[in-house]
């Protein structure tokens, strides 16, 4: 079972990364300036996450791979780790996509 996890930033920005069930962190967001920016931004995920097409497979110029999940506007909401093989990264999108839905939600502020 995954967890999204709120966090505040140094800069007093919120941030919130998705967590898979053996703790390792798949995702990630941008900053927010409010506690419930950021909750929209969860619920937003947990709704993107399901289409297939609102995820972006990159390569980095360093040769390594990762993705960006955007919102239906066209707006990243996260992005991933970079990963060293197409493979763990797919694996990684696949991980969004089985835990975002019915993640918890926890507070670390």
């Amino acid at each position: 079972m995954g967890t999204f996890l709120i966090s505040k930033r140094k800069n007093d920005e919120f941030q919130f990364v998705l967590k898979a069930g053996n703790g390792q962190v798949i995702l990630a967001s941008e900053g927010y300036s409010s506690k419930s920016a950021c909750e929209n931004g969860i619920e937003s995920v947990r709704k993107n996450s399901q289409e297939a097409s609102r995820f972006d497979k990159l390569e980095a110029k360093n040769g390594k791979y990762y993705f960006n999940l955007k919102a239906t506007n066209g707006q990243i909401i996260g992005n991933s780790e970079m990963y060293e093989s197409v493979a763990a990264r797919d694996n990684g999108i696949e991980s969004v996509t089985k835990n975002a839905p019915d993640a918890d939600l926890k507070e670390d502020l």
